[in-house]
């Protein structure tokens, strides 16, 4: 038996509105869920996109409504992160950025917007990067790092045995910034996280 009735009624529509919602007559309507009908592919869909659940929910051939499952997870973009030289980073909710349940189950993330040219062309000022929160990444990662204590800059980092180097890839114009072992430690200079995905915004 299909669940498009008990569906239906939760989200307080009656079948005429429901007819109305998705172009059918409320007669269609009835017929399905009374099982003298089967919904057609269009209308299934129609019903699923409304209600926000699966076709197999609807028709009853799962018991967990497909939303929950597929919901994505928001991520508070925290403030700009500078692609140049580092200033202060601003810890201020800008907007917000969705990423798959999945990937959310696998760590924390959270999103900086990029600010500064030093990053292009790959990362453009204005873009979003998606950041896994992590204390250290490989050689040639792309990591958001903090200098100062409060002062951000995405980078790619580069390991050598006495320190990092931190690398634009707008080299024209940003040379690499050398740290070593001692000013890490002194100033600090901490990486906050693996930039894993870029939101490009046009």
């Amino acid at each position: 038996m299909n669940r498009i009735s008990e569906v239906r009624k939760q989200h307080g529509y009656s079948q005429a509105a429901l007819g109305r919602a998705i172009n059918r007559a409320q007669n269609t309507i009835c017929n399905w869920e009374n099982g003298n009908r089967e919904p057609d592919n269009e209308s299934l869909l129609r019903l699923s996109s409304l209600f926000g659940v699966s076709v197999d929910y609807l028709l009853g051939k799962s018991d967990t409504p497909a939303a929950s499952q597929q919901k994505g997870v928001k991520i508070p973009v925290l403030g700009r992160v500078v692609a140049g030289i580092p200033i202060e980073a601003v810890e201020e909710v800008l907007d917000y950025e969705e990423i798959s349940a999945d990937m959310a189950a696998h760590g924390e993330y959270f999103a900086l917007q990029v600010f500064g040219q030093s990053m292009e062309p790959k990362f453009s000022e204005g873009d979003v990067v998606i950041v896994k929160r992590q204390p250290d990444v490989d050689s040639g990662d792309i990591a958001i790092v903090m200098i100062n204590g409060d002062e951000a800059t995405i980078k790619k980092v580069k390991k050598l045995p006495d320190g990092i180097m931190l690398i634009a890839s707008n080299t024209a114009v940003y040379e690499p910034t050398f740290y070593s072992k001692k000013e890490i430690d002194e100033l600090p200079v901490v990486i906050l996280g693996k930039v894993v995905e870029l939101r490009a915004k046009f």
